[in-house]
């Protein structure tokens, strides 16, 4: 309906100009951003977005997670929220866009009502997951995991980092230990915007990525025992080398990669003692398992156990495996999709339908709300690199997009 959908346009100067104001925080000499979880960083860009959204007549919430939510209060306050929004952490050597753009794209979205003075039916939220990334604290997304009920509130305040500080610490450290509840309230529904952080919508020449749902994802910790020996004096045929039996599964992972749709990646691996004329002992490694259909995730499971097993075996070492994250396919709620598909197509977008090929905050809140995200194209679908890039009116496009799925779903 017209008047569910006003004539309410976006600035796509102010929202660029929002994400390089905010990519100046934890900028880095190469033109990325590295603001990892819960460090100091991390605190001047919630505190940057949390001045901004208050100046655009939002009130600020924050839970015991750090999750901030920015609300707009709606003709019908009672009315569960319209919601919207992403993260502000980055990977060591990340981008200007990934997930800073979702979260500036619903701080323009509430900029765009306030200065229009348009209040909706329903009250419109911004929220700030926090530790999205989850390269400081595994799992990824587990502060959305907690809000949609995946995790408890308990296991992810014990996550503790590499150097053995806790969730719960790092919090308090920069001030973001919030009062509220982690969920356990209504969402009317969530949207949320984001680079493809693929080649896919730049190749078939999209605008708008209108997607569908998001692929399923196993992690994996994997420590090798073998034994130390010495270089020069061990034969070959007598040794216990952790780092082979690592290497041979590395390659093996990138074989079960190798099928239509699927995904591999080993992005740690770490051998002691570290000595250039000593034989490995000890190897620790991950594995990144991803594909949109749950029957091929659990075929690569079984695949890569089996090689384990097989590898150890043969170099007599010992392969501990542990799963340490299971995020099955997630499809998007049916009404959301075809509401940014409308939405593209009456705005004369080019777009397409698309699955995503990385986890997303959105996907957690799709298992206790109507869910759907808005994608746009990244320069050579590169990101999690400091070269990652986006075009500003693709950037305004895409925004433009969430504001009218929020305002339509919002007067509902």
């Amino acid at each position: 309906m017209t008047s569910d959908r006003p004539n309410l346009r976006i600035d796509a100067d102010r929202l660029w100009g929002s994400l390089m104001e905010l990519a100046k925080i934890g900028g880095t000499e190469k033109g990325g951003v590295c603001r990892i979880a819960l460090t100091d960083l991390d605190r001047q860009g919630r505190d940057l977005f949390v001045s901004w959204a208050k100046a655009a007549g939002a009130t600020i919430k924050v839970d015991q997670l750090g999750n901030i939510f920015a609300r707009r209060e709606g003709r019908d306050p009672s009315k569960p929220p319209i919601m919207t929004g992403s993260h502000l952490d980055t990977q060591p050597t990340g981008g200007k866009f990934d997930g800073a753009y979702g979260v500036m794209a619903g701080l323009e979205v509430l900029r765009v009502l306030h200065d229009s003075n348009y209040v909706t039916e329903s009250p419109i939220e911004v929220a700030v997951w926090t530790n999205e990334e989850g390269c400081r604290f595994a799992p990824a997304m587990v502060a959305s995991g907690v809000f949609g009920g995946a995790f408890t509130l308990d296991h992810a305040l014990s996550i503790k980092d590499r150097d053995g500080v806790s969730f719960a610490e790092a919090l308090r450290k920069i001030g973001y230990d919030g009062p509220e509840q982690v969920g356990g309230r209504k969402v009317g529904a969530f949207f949320e915007a984001h680079i493809e952080q693929g080649p896919i919508l730049e190749r078939e020449k999209k605008t708008i990525g209108v997607v569908t749902g998001a692929q399923g994802q196993r992690w994996y910790e994997v420590s090798w025992t073998g034994m130390e020996s010495h270089a020069g004096t061990t034969p070959m045929e007598g040794r216990r080398d952790a780092l082979v039996g690592a290497a041979e599964l590395i390659v093996k992972c990138r074989e079960i990669g190798n099928r239509p749709n699927g995904r591999s990646t080993v992005g740690v691996i770490e051998s002691l003692p570290q000595s250039r004329n000593t034989i490995p002992g000890r190897v620790f490694m991950t594995i990144d398992f991803r594909h949109p259909d749950d029957g091929e995730l659990t075929k690569m499971d079984a695949e890569m156990r089996a090689a384990a097993a097989d590898i150890a075996r043969r170099h007599r070492l010992e392969a501990k495996i542990e799963q340490i994250w299971y995020f099955p396919p997630s499809p998007f709620a049916k009404e959301l999709v075809e509401s940014v598909r409308r939405g593209a197509e009456q705005a004369g977008y080019p777009h397409m339908d698309i699955v995503s090929g990385a986890g997303h905050d959105a996907c957690y809140v799709s298992r206790v709300a109507p869910t759907a995200m808005v994608f746009v194209p990244c320069k050579d679908g590169i990101s999690h690199n400091e070269v990652e890039d986006a075009d500003k009116v693709d950037i305004g496009a895409g925004c433009q997009i969430l504001l009218q799925a929020m305002v339509e779903r919002a007067n509902t």
